[in-house]
């Protein structure tokens, strides 16, 4: 059966899909979300399924309003920094796990004792909320591993016959996945950066801890406390290089490999210099139009088959520019050439 696709004006039928136990996706100023309730065990399974995604990945809780976390008691307790958290970025694109009750389905949080909630900053994704009235557990609505989608078409090409709608919202504003802080130790520690960056949480929280697992491998053999951390996530076709270098270095490194089945995923400053296919996600040091521009571009990419290899700028780790560096170190499965060393 095909996917229905929704305007953002049928949230009630969206939200009566969802409270039937079915799966719909959902703009978020993020990305797309693959939504379903959250409180259903057998209805969260069903997004597992349709992503073929692994069981032991956790999946982020969205709520419509802060008083959700006690309304449906998702949290056995509320600390005065998720309170502080809150009144500062929610409603927006951060994400705080918690000590979870027996109320949320070990589906949900992969066996773990906490959850991930976030408080979407998006009208249709508030008012989907609000209608099914539940909280919905929501990954991006991708197949598992390939590039996260950031408009209704993206979805559908990843989706379609596999869930029940897709409901039409624009494309999402920030274009990568929320940040992601636990607050379940001792020091707040950010396991994958976002929108929200660890700046910003550090101005309000003091310490503010980044996970190793941001920048490099999961150790093998460790237990993903948050979506994005443990597998090779938001690739391409392709294979995605990565290389560290000079802006003259990465020019003439690219130019040397030049072949019809290579692509540079570059800055707008490097377009007239570049001998191959060229992405560019925009200009060299403006991070949040790289973040918004990402998973459009891998996927654009993705519409070429020729294309074989992808060699891509190693993006700084300053403010937003850590998210995209997350996303491309892991696009690229860990695969860097030092330009310095050759």
């Amino acid at each position: 059966m095909n996917t229905v696709v929704l305007d953002e004006t049928q949230v009630d039928i969206a939200a009566a899909i969802l409270k039937n136990g079915g799966v719909v996706g959902i703009p978020t100023e993020t990305v797309y979300g693959l939504a379903a309730d959250a409180l259903n065990g057998a209805a969260v399974a069903k997004i597992f399924q349709a992503k073929g995604r692994p069981m032991d990945n956790p999946l982020i809780v969205h709520i419509a309003d802060f008083a959700d976390i006690e309304r449906f008691r998702l949290a056995k307790d509320i600390p005065a920094a998720a309170k502080q958290l809150a009144k500062a970025f929610w409603p927006g694109p951060l994400t705080m796990i918690l000590r979870r009750t027996d109320a949320v389905p070990p589906e949900v949080s992969a066996g773990l004792d906490t959850v991930a909630i976030r408080f979407p900053n998006h009208p249709v994704a508030q008012a989907v909320i609000r209608a099914a009235d539940t909280p919905l557990a929501a990954p991006s609505a991708n197949l598992s591993g390939s590039p996260s989608p950031t408009t209704a078409r993206h979805v559908l090409n990843d989706m379609d016959g596999r869930i029940d709608a897709v409901l039409d919202g624009g494309a999402s504003a920030v274009g990568v996945e929320s940040t992601v802080i636990t607050l379940a130790t001792d020091v707040p520690r950010v396991l994958r950066p976002g929108g929200v960056t660890v700046e910003m949480l550090r101005a309000v929280l003091g310490q503010v801890d980044v996970d190793d697992a941001v920048l490099h491998r999961l150790a093998d053999g460790a237990t993903a406390a948050s979506p994005g951390m443990k597998y090779k996530h938001y690739a391409p076709k392709a294979n995605v290089i990565l290389l560290h270098g000079s802006d003259s270095a990465y020019i003439e490194y690219v130019n040397a490999h030049a072949a019809d089945e290579v692509c540079a995923l570059c800055c707008d400053e490097d377009l007239l210099q570049l001998h191959v296919k060229t992405v560019s996600l925009g200009r060299r040091n403006d991070y949040l139009t790289h973040a918004q521009h990402l998973f459009d571009c891998l996927r654009r990419i993705d519409n070429h088959p020729a294309i074989r290899t992808v060699y891509a700028r190693l993006p700084s780790t300053e403010g937003v520019g850590l998210a995209v560096y997350n996303r491309l170190i892991r696009a690229a499965g860990f695969e860097v050439i030092d330009l310095e060393t050759i």
